[in-house]
């Protein structure tokens, strides 16, 4: 039996300019952090030859080839496991519609619990490429590369997306009290909705063209926050987050609407000094950054919002059980060894 854990995100400034449609142009660019809400696998051998899987669903199927969950599918593929096994998954919050990364959490978090299962290391750069891999080029999802790189490496980091494909990952580096810090000025609350992001993306990524400026500018917001992260100036986050929301909300129609811009308000109206829906908008969470002296009035006026309690987590996707016994021989899962 292997089992990973696999962090979660939130995406500070920056998001939208992971896109192929941008940074093969212009430099695209993203300061994230994992978060302490994650998504496991655990990966069993089975007796028999079939192909067991529980997650939001149960399927128990004799090929890879019969599975409906794409993403349990084309990891299997990957991995070259076609038999006699049995996957389940778990999350700490819902699966869908969150807007913290969890389809790219869980492809990661795959792919490293069925190559573990193999006897196979694969580097966090291994995981992140393959995850883009699967969900860009064999599922053509309307998605960037920020959520692959972010869950497989963990941390504080500034992704630069190239226009050669390759991703350039910078760690950012804070002290744990700094860290600390700065995680208990953010605050996750739920919208009460959730949302299909591949609707929101899909329009996000056929505007392209037509928001180029914005998107630069979006860009530009990942260098000063850099800056300000070097010299702890956390409190400039808040600032930058707002700047960011407002570019945002223009890139596509769905991205905001009139419930999300009442909760934007009386965030703002109650101590936040920058606000913005995590992910792709619509829905999901609202991260808001408030400082310690402002929280307890901010809570108060959410308190019709469910808040998610988190801190930030400096490590990627992670095996934390590995019970590999002598009849683990990778061979005996091909069907044709």
């Amino acid at each position: 039996m292997v089992i990973s854990k696999t962090p979660l995100r939130i995406s500070f400034v920056g998001g939208g300019t992971d896109f192929e449609g941008f940074y093969t142009r212009h430099q695209g660019q993203v300061i994230s952090s994992a978060i302490d809400k994650y998504v496991y696998v655990v990966v069993k051998e089975r007796f028999d030859d079939r192909i067991v899987l529980h997650y939001t669903e149960n399927e128990i199927v004799e090929s890879v080839s019969a599975i409906k969950h794409e993403l349990i599918r084309e990891a299997l593929k990957c991995a070259g496991i076609n038999r006699g096994i049995e996957i389940i998954t778990l999350a700490d919050i819902t699966s869908k519609g969150s807007g913290l990364g969890s389809s790219s959490v869980l492809t990661v978090g795959l792919l490293n619990a069925l190559f573990t299962f193999r006897g196979e290391q694969r580097t966090n750069e291994d995981l992140a490429r393959i995850a883009c891999d699967i969900e860009l080029e064999q599922l053509k999802k309307s998605m960037g590369k920020q959520d692959q790189y972010i869950a497989a490496y963990g941390g504080l980091k500034k992704l630069v997306f190239c226009a050669d494909g390759n991703v350039h990952v910078k760690n950012i580096p804070l002290t744990d009290q700094e860290r600390l810090h700065l995680g208990h000025n953010l605050l996750l609350h739920f919208t009460r909705t959730t949302r299909k992001a591949e609707g929101i993306l899909e329009e996000q990524k056929k505007n392209i063209d037509t928001h180029l400026s914005e998107l630069r500018q979006i860009s530009g917001l990942v260098d000063r926050l850099e800056v300000a992260f070097e010299h702890r100036d956390f409190d400039a986050l808040g600032h930058l987050l707002k700047e960011n929301w407002m570019l945002k909300k223009g890139l596509a129609s769905r991205i905001s609407h009139d419930d999300i811009d009442i909760m934007v308000n009386l965030a703002y109206d109650n101590g936040a000094l920058g606000c913005k829906i995590a992910g792709a908008g619509g829905g999901g969470f609202l991260l808001g950054y408030v400082p310690m002296d402002k929280q307890d009035r901010y809570r108060s006026a959410m308190a019709g919002y469910r808040e998610l309690p988190f801190m930030l987590d400096p490590f990627g996707s992670r095996i934390i059980l590995n019970l590999r016994g002598p009849s683990n021989n990778p061979a005996m899962y091909l069907d044709n060894p």
